[in-house]
């Protein structure tokens, strides 16, 4: 079946120059919500010494910020349909980058966390909206490579994040990590303003869900609650995060019946009756999963056992966003010659061996023997981020695509805050059973042991300690040679955990039809909505 242009739709009347002024548009402002949401990260130890707040108190700074962000992004839809998507924008990059600014001027952590609030609110829709902006302004043929444009600044953004945050701490004040993005959205601003229009598309609802708004709340707020602080309040030893648990589970059921059921709901949920669209949004929530998790997993690694700062930590995260863009630029090109699993395929394998190579990590590994994998890994990233996008939204509707786009967007969240929380969770669980399992093995009269102990010894007598306090220190240097081995072997755990879910990304690939692109361009259409995409699915297995 053909789903081809309609002459009315924007691709076929807007310049080349517009379409790509468009483009730079949404990705700047794209860039200056993912910074905001990576950037802080580093951060928080200089805001509780200048805040005089405890580490539990300044990470409300993160918390509250995903927080509010996992609440608005399933109205994203609603509210385009609502506010109109030019005046959205606008709106939301205003609400994004005013509260930045006074970010840096706060008082106090409460003046933070409620700016940064209202930063989430705002940076919330700006993905899912800026998508299902270049999917209707550019052709199929063209929108690999648009997405893969695009797509630069949303996979480099939280790599470049903790770099430029932890320079700016190191070098300047905290408070100008809120500066930094500053220019960036004003200028994603001004030629938003001008360059951005409505989607003829998109309808204007008649009314207001409010039970399904105030469970959309609920649900969505409690799941990144409990995601977000479960590492930190031992999961569900904390009657807290058991709480938010069951407020979650509860509310986001009632949310999905309430959503299919209802008249004018907020999420429309039928979209994932599209085959594509449902397994490729399962297949971006493991990416995302992989994704996020990953880029913690290594930048903890470089500074807790490497003993790496922010700076040397980031360029270490380096040549993964190179490799990325790399990849971005070919697979958004092949993507519209290729099949797009076969892409997907290639992307997961070079992510198989970036972590296979990462399961055996050392103490005494040297930058390149961490950032030749990181390097490798970005090349799959790259081939992993534009073929599932095309193969979920390639054949939904027009006039769904708003919904598609804020529903791929919950899911990849979701994936990627569920990554960070199992990947963390998961390191200090088995750092424990490592830990607990050397040191059984370290007796008096294991003959290593021994060695070692009279090595560490030596040593400090060497630096004129007396004997007993030397073999004191030698004791607890072993102790901490333990302890830093257990850590290796937990994050190379982790790393096996990433290997197993992208092996199972592969086995998703023949569930998913190859999108095939008209080259032949625009052609007419009776209904703009229902056939917009000049794309032709693959028959049905």
């Amino acid at each position: 079946m053909t789903e081809p242009e309609h002459p009315e739709h924007p691709a076929s009347s807007l310049s080349s120059t517009r379409k790509w002024s468009i483009t730079i548009s949404v990705m700047l402002i794209t860039v200056t919500q993912m910074l905001d949401t990576s950037i802080t990260n580093v951060a928080l130890p200089h805001m509780q010494g200048s805040l005089s707040t405890s580490v539990e108190e300044t990470s409300w700074v993160i918390t509250s910020y995903l927080a509010a962000n996992a609440i608005i992004i399933p109205a994203t839809a609603w509210l385009t349909g609502y506010f109109g998507r030019r005046r959205l924008f606008l709106i939301w990059a205003r609400v994004s980058t005013a509260p930045s600014f006074l970010s840096g001027l706060a008082p106090n952590l409460e003046f933070v966390v409620a700016m940064r609030i209202l930063q989430g609110l705002g940076g919330g829709p700006v993905v899912p909206m800026a998508e299902a902006t270049m999917w209707e302004i550019f052709p199929l043929r063209q929108r690999g490579l648009a997405m893969a444009v695009w797509g630069i600044g949303i996979m480099m953004a939280p790599i470049l994040g903790p770099t430029l945050g932890g320079w700016i701490c190191d070098n300047w004040s905290w408070r100008w990590i809120f500066y930094v993005n500053l220019p960036i959205g004003v200028m994603g601003f001004l030629m938003a303003s001008v360059f951005l229009f409505d989607s003829p598309y998109v309808k204007k609802p008649t009314s207001v869900d409010w039970v399904g708004a105030m469970l959309m709340v609920v649900g969505f707020g409690s799941l990144q609650l409990m995601l977000d602080r479960g590492e930190r309040s031992d999961w569900f030893e904390s009657g807290g995060i058991t709480t938010l648990l069951l407020l979650a589970v509860f509310a986001i059921l009632a949310f999905l019946y309430r959503e299919l059921t209802a008249d004018e709901p907020i999420l429309n949920l039928t979209v994932f009756n599209d085959r594509n669209f449902a397994v490729g949004s399962v297949v971006m929530a493991a990416v995302g999963f992989c994704f996020f998790s990953s880029t913690v997993l290594l930048a903890l690694y470089t500074q807790k056992v490497m003993g790496y700062d922010a700076w040397t930590s980031g360029t270490v995260l380096a040549p993964g966003g190179i490799g990325n863009m790399l990849a971005l630029l070919i697979s958004g090109r092949l993507v519209q010659r290729m099949d797009q699993r076969l892409i997907l395929g290639i992307g997961c394998a070079l992510n198989l061996i970036s972590f296979l190579l990462m399961t055996q990590v050392t103490m005494g590994m040297d930058y390149w023997a961490l950032a030749f994998p990181r390097f490798v890994q970005g090349l799959g990233q790259g081939f992993t981020f534009v073929p599932p996008q095309t193969l979920a939204l390639a054949t939904v509707p027009m006039a769904r695509l708003s919904n598609a786009t804020a529903a791929y967007s919950v899911v990849r969240n979701f994936g990627g805050s569920m990554g960070i929380a199992l990947a963390t969770t998961l390191l200090a669980r088995r750092s424990q059973y490592h830990q607990s399992t050397l040191g059984a093995h370290i007796t008096a009269f294991d003959p290593e042991t021994a060695a070692r102990l009279q090595q560490w010894t030596q040593h400090f007598v060497a630096q004129g300690m007396d004997g007993f306090t030397a073999k004191r220190q030698a004791i607890a240097m072993l102790y901490r040679d333990t302890t830093d081995q257990a850590q290796v072997l937990a994050y190379g755990d982790a790393y096996v955990l990433l290997l197993i879910l992208f092996g199972g990304i592969i086995l998703l690939l023949p569930f998913m039809r190859r999108v095939r692109v008209d080259q032949t361009g625009p052609k007419s259409a009776s209904s703009p909505a229902a056939a917009p995409h000049n794309a032709i699915p693959e028959p049905a297995d």
